[in-house]
């Protein structure tokens, strides 16, 4: 249902996207691009590994200090753009600007394509010369990276011009799927009354305590997809033939190859994870059979899965949600409570749902003003006072980063470490409601949150990554359909789910609506959410131990998750996620939640 819910304030970053400083400083961003293509012209394109270390190093420093200060400003002008064009995709003036936008930021790719393109031409020398300069030095593990990423790029031309036809490509996909999703809405009755809602809000209409409205709400939703679904399987095809494409181009052996390397991890790691996730499955399902036996049923079907159980039919108000969030967050950190009091008061989040804005949930961060801004699509659920939670997490993360004075190359956070602090933040709330009660019904209703959640991002994470990898290694022969894609998700689902649901009702439309298989740049979006679930759950097994003193050791790792290997940090807690062990015993402290769930 919809409820009242603020909308975020942008003022502060820029009066208007037609005010004299936001056009200032859109101007600004164009010299400063103009002046570092000159830069690369005079001096980074003349010098090579011939050069004296010392001089070598000064321009390593110098073109690293111009990089910050375009991106410094360019995520403050991107996010600005892309959450009035998030929140209202009928906003042509947002629209047009964001593609002007889009244009003009062109050149920087390309000059972030030369430069790590350079570095791989002096990486025999690159160690020593880093070390004559104090920028360079602070960006050390960066520089290696890209050093070493320049084996897969093709010829600096060909990067120019796959940088400028994605605006037209894979951008454009991704920016049609976005309007096609924000703009569509049904007529449904609720509560006798018939209104038109967006789809997020029918979406998360699948946790009302009322079978008949979930089930109308799952009808509805599908006879929505059904009716824009070939529009939505040419986006699906175009994005993931541009990346099939360049991906062969730049000499990688999948795109998860590409997806492994911006996550920092490895193929072991990788595997060791997914395998303690499949023997986990038979855990989950046994939950999926205790709750359908909770709500009356020989097996849940797919509207049956957020249903809520225990005390939990409550509907919470925007101020109940937030209060609720800042006590659970002052049993970690009243840090963190005043950070997340700071969000709340500044108006950083837009939490209502409504038409033309986007569906899900995500946190970006304001450079400039070091600051955040998050969206949600609120409905008064606890699964919404979840998602509120994870959100904050990522705005804490910025803050750590932020307070760290970290640069933002030094904060180019791997996928696989941005959901950390996420997840993290959900565990602090749910494990403070669960402390605190003695009513078993609250207990279940907390406990189903906490599994809900967890089944999402184990067991549909699972099957999202297998529909990515069959859909991936299909696309490389021929285009798919729509009924191909909805064959390939109803069969993922069942791989994962198994008899833990009803097959006869499964979401063979998941594919449609999930922004990140739309992502040109972000393939395999979807292990990241399993590594930050299962990392952040053992991080704070640790924090059960240590107490207090964990928070300074989390905060220092939270502002050092874009200058290091996500092992490489998992090792300052002692963690080896290269061991199938680390990831099964953080599966196992949720199978505990599993058994006292089907004890209630």
């Amino acid at each position: 249902m919809t409820l009242p819910a603020p909308h975020w304030d942008m003022t502060n970053v820029y009066p208007s996207l037609e005010s004299k400083e936001f056009q200032s400083a859109f101007d600004n961003l164009k010299t400063q691009l103009a002046d570092l293509e000159d830069y690369f012209v005079e001096v980074v394109d003349k010098a090579d590994a011939t050069k004296p270390p010392e001089a070598l190093g000064a321009i390593i420093g110098e073109t690293v200090d111009k990089f910050n200060a375009i991106y410094k400003l360019s995520n403050t002008l991107s996010p600005y753009i892309g959450c009035h064009v998030d929140t209202d995709s009928r906003n042509k003036t947002a629209a047009r600007i964001e593609s002007e936008y889009q244009q003009a930021v062109v050149p920087l790719r390309k000059l972030g394509v030369r430069f790590t393109d350079w570095l791989g031409r002096v990486q025999s020398v690159l160690d020593k010369a880093i070390t004559h300069s104090d920028t360079a030095k602070a960006h050390a593990f960066n520089l290696k990276e890209a050093a070493e990423q320049s084996k897969y790029l093709m010829s600096q031309d060909e990067e120019g011009l796959a940088a400028e036809l994605n605006l037209s490509g894979g951008q454009a996909w991704n920016k049609l799927q976005g309007t096609i999703t924000s703009q569509l809405s049904v007529d449904f009755e609720l509560d006798g009354k018939t209104e038109k809602l967006p789809m997020p809000a029918l979406i998360n209409m699948r946790t009302h305590p009322d079978e008949a409205t979930r089930h109308r709400g799952y009808d509805a939703e599908n006879v929505a997809w059904d009716s824009v679904r070939e529009a939505l399987a040419a986006c699906l095809n175009g994005v993931k033939g541009e990346v099939i494409t360049l991906n062969k181009r730049r000499g990688r052996e999948d795109a998860l190859h590409s997806a492994l390397d911006a996550a920092r991890i490895d193929r072991p790691t990788l595997e060791a994870m997914l395998a303690a996730m499949k023997d986990s499955f038979p855990m989950f399902q046994k939950y999926f059979k205790h709750k359908a036996k909770l709500i009356g049923k020989d097996k849940l079907a797919w509207w049956d899965i957020f249903a809520p159980v225990g005390s939990a039919n409550k509907t919470f108000t925007y101020e109940e949600a937030r209060d609720f969030v800042l006590k659970n967050f002052d049993n970690f950190s009243p840090e963190m409570t005043e950070f997340a009091n700071r969000a709340f008061k500044n108006n950083w989040i837009d939490a209502e749902q409504r038409d033309g804005k986007r569906g899900g949930g995500y946190c970006t961060g304001i450079e400039e003003k070091k600051e955040s801004r998050i969206l949600v699509n609120f409905d008064g659920s606890q699964d919404q006072i979840a998602t509120l939670a994870h959100e904050l997490g990522h705005a804490f993360h910025n803050e750590c980063a932020y307070q760290a004075d970290k640069t933002v190359l030094q904060q180019d956070t791997p996928m696989t470490l941005a959901e950390t602090a996420s997840t993290f933040c959900e565990t602090i709330v749910t494990e403070a409601m669960l402390a605190q009660t003695n009513d078993p019904q609250e207990e279940l209703a907390i406990l189903e949150g906490q599994l809900n959640g967890a089944a999402q991002v184990i067991v549909d994470i699972y099957s999202r990554y297998l529909f990515e990898k069959e859909v991936f290694e299909r696309r490389e022969k021929s285009e798919l359909s729509a009924d191909d894609f909805c064959d390939i998700m109803e069969r993922a689902q069942k791989a994962t789910y198994g008899d833990g649901l009803d097959e006869r009702y499964l979401q063979k439309y998941m594919w449609t609506w999930k922004p990140h298989y739309y992502s040109p740049g972000l393939s395999f979006y979807n292990f990241p959410y399993a590594f930050g679930l299962l990392f952040g759950t053992g991080l704070y097994a640790i924090f059960q131990q240590r107490g207090a003193e964990f928070v300074n050791d989390y905060k220092n790792l939270l502002a050092s998750t874009g200058e290091a290997t996500a092992a490489d940090l998992a090792d300052r807690f002692g963690i080896n996620i290269r061991t199938k062990k680390f990831w099964a015993d953080s599966l196992a402290i949720i199978g505990k939640r599993v058994d006292r769930y089907c004890e209630l």
